[in-house]
C-alpha cells in the first residue's frame, strides 16, 4: 500500500494562507479574545437592494432548477455587453461560461490547458491562489518578482526574460491583490509586443478588482489594446468585489471558443451549473444601477487614504498608495529584528504579524504567503473606526518592542 492515498500533484499544494488565517481568528473569537481583523479581503458594504430583490423574485417565479451548465442565456449574453460597454471587448455570449466564483474559472482554465511540467509565469507579489492552483494542475508556477520601485509591475523586458518553450500562460491582475498596483496603457501595450513573438503564450487576465480605481485612472485592457491576442486572452472576472456578492459566488471566464468549450466541458462533469438564484442576482446587478459601484469605490480611496497616512507615520512601518483594490501592502521591513517584552527576536514578516495577533488582537496577513517579505497585507474594505483602532493597536504593539 502507497505512503499515502492522496495523489502527488495535490500534496505539492497548501492550504490557503488566507483561510489558515480566517480559522484562526475564528478560534481565537470562540476563546473571548476581541479580534481586529484586518486579514478578509470582501468587501464590507451589503450587497444593493435591487440585487437581492431580483434573487427573491427569481424564487417566487420558480427559477430553482438546473440551468446549462454555461449559465443562463440571458447572464451570458449579459456579460458580452458588460465586456463591450466597459472594456471594449467584443465576445459573443456564446463564448462565455458562468463559473463558481472566479476563482473557479481561474482553476478550470489552468486545468484544462495544462499538461505536466507546463510553465505559468506569475508576477509577485501575487494573490495566494495563483502558484498552488498551477501545481494542483500539474503545471510549474514560474514566479517573477517585482518591488516597490517598479510598483510591483512585471516589465516587459523581465518577462521576455522568462518566457520557455514550456510557457503556457501569463497571469495579469490589475489592480493587483496585494499591492493595488495598476497597469496603464503604455505598460500593456509593451507586454503585448513581447508576447507577440511567443505564440504558445496565452494570457489570463483576473479583472476582479477592476471597478476599484483610484486618483481618477483609467482601466485600460491588454485585449482591447491589442486585438490581434484575440486567441490567446483569456478575461476572468465576477461580482464579488464590485457589487459585495462574495458569498453568492458567481464569476465568469470570456474568451477563444475553444478553451470556454472545454472549461464548460470539464464544469459538466465537475460542479454542473452554477447556483439559478445566484445567477439572476448576477444579471440584475450587472444590467441595474451602477451609482452604488461608484460610490463605493469613492469610499475605498477615502479609506486608502486615511489609512495610509496612519499607517506611514508609524516607525518601523512605511507603505505606497495602491493605484486600486482595497489592501495595503505595507513594509515592514524596519520593523524587523527587534525584540519582543517576551524576549522573542522578530525575524520575519510572519514572526511580526503572529505578534501583532498575539498581542493586540490584529490579525493581518504576512507578505510572505504572497510571494514577497518583508510586508503585510491589511484590507481597508471595513469602516473608519475599525481601521483607526487596528493602525492604533499596530503603533503600540510596536512600541513595545526594544
Amino acid at each position: 500500500m502507497p505512503a499515502s492515498r492522496i495523489a502527488a500533484h495535490i500534496q505539492r499544494i497548501k492550504t490557503s494562507p488566507n483561510s489558515a488565517a480566517a480559522e484562526l481568528i475564528s478560534e481565537l473569537r470562540a476563546q473571548g479574545r476581541p479580534i481586529i481583523n484586518l486579514v478578509v479581503g470582501e468587501p464590507d458594504f451589503p450587497t444593493p437592494a435591487h440585487v437581492c430583490q431580483a434573487a427573491v423574485a427569481a424564487i417566487g417565479r420558480g427559477e430553482t432548477r438546473y440551468t446549462q451548465t454555461a449559465g443562463t442565456p440571458a447572464l451570458r449574453q449579459a456579460i458580452a455587453a458588460k465586456l463591450s460597454r466597459e472594456n471594449g471587448l467584443n465576445i459573443p455570449a456564446q463564448q462565455v461560461v458562468v463559473t463558481c466564483g472566479a476563482k473557479h474559472a481561474l482553476f478550470n482554465a489552468l486545468a484544462v490547458t495544462l499538461e505536466p511540467g507546463d510553465e505559468v509565469l506569475i508576477p509577485a507579489p501575487y494573490w495566494v491562489s495563483y502558484p498552488d492552483m498551477v501545481l494542483a494542475c500539474e503545471g510549474e508556477p514560474v514566479i517573477l518578482p517585482t518591488d516597490e520601485s517598479s510598483g510591483f509591475k512585471i516589465t516587459a523586458q523581465a518577462l521576455e526574460a522568462a518566457i520557455t518553450p514550456r510557457t503556457r500562460w501569463l497571469i495579469l491582475n490589475s489592480p493587483s491583490n496585494p499591492t493595488g498596483a495598476t497597469y496603464d496603457a503604455q505598460a500593456l501595450q509593451a507586454i503585448a509586443g513581447v508576447l507577440a513573438d511567443h505564440p504558445q503564450v496565452m494570457v489570463l487576465t483576473d479583472d476582479i478588482y477592476e471597478h476599484i480605481r483610484f486618483d481618477g485612472s483609467d482601466n485600460p485592457h491588454i485585449l482591447a489594446l491589442a486585438p490581434q491576442l484575440a486567441e490567446r486572452v483569456l478575461v476572468v472576472n465576477g461580482v464579488s468585489k464590485t457589487y459585495a456578492m462574495t458569498g453568492w459566488r458567481i464569476g465568469y471566464a470570456a474568451g477563444p471558443r475553444d478553451l470556454i468549450g472545454a472549461m464548460d466541458m470539464l464544469q459538466s462533469q465537475s460542479t454542473s451549473g452554477v447556483c439559478s438564484i445566484s445567477q439572476a442576482a448576477a444579471l440584475a446587478a450587472l444590467e441595474g444601477d451602477q451609482s452604488e459601484v461608484l460610490e463605493h469605490a469613492r469610499i475605498y480611496e477615502q479609506r486608502r487614504d486615511a489609512t495610509l497616512a496612519l499607517i506611514n507615520a508609524i516607525p518601523g512601518l512605511q507603505c505606497r498608495a495602491p493605484g486600486g483594490a482595497f489592501y495595503l501592502f505595507v513594509n515592514c521591513s524596519g520593523a524587523l529584528g527587534r525584540v519582543t517584552p517576551q524576549g522573542k527576536r522578530l525575524q520575519t514578516d510572519i514572526d511580526l504579524t503572529l505578534y501583532f495577533l498575539e498581542t493586540v488582537g490584529v490579525a493581518l496577513a504576512a507578505g510572505t504567503g504572497f510571494g514577497c517579505s518583508p510586508y503585510f497585507r491589511m484590507t481597508t474594505a471595513t469602516d473608519m473606526e475599525t481601521l483607526r483602532e487596528g493602525c492604533g493597536k499596530i503603533a503600540e504593539a510596536l512600541a513595545l518592542l526594544r
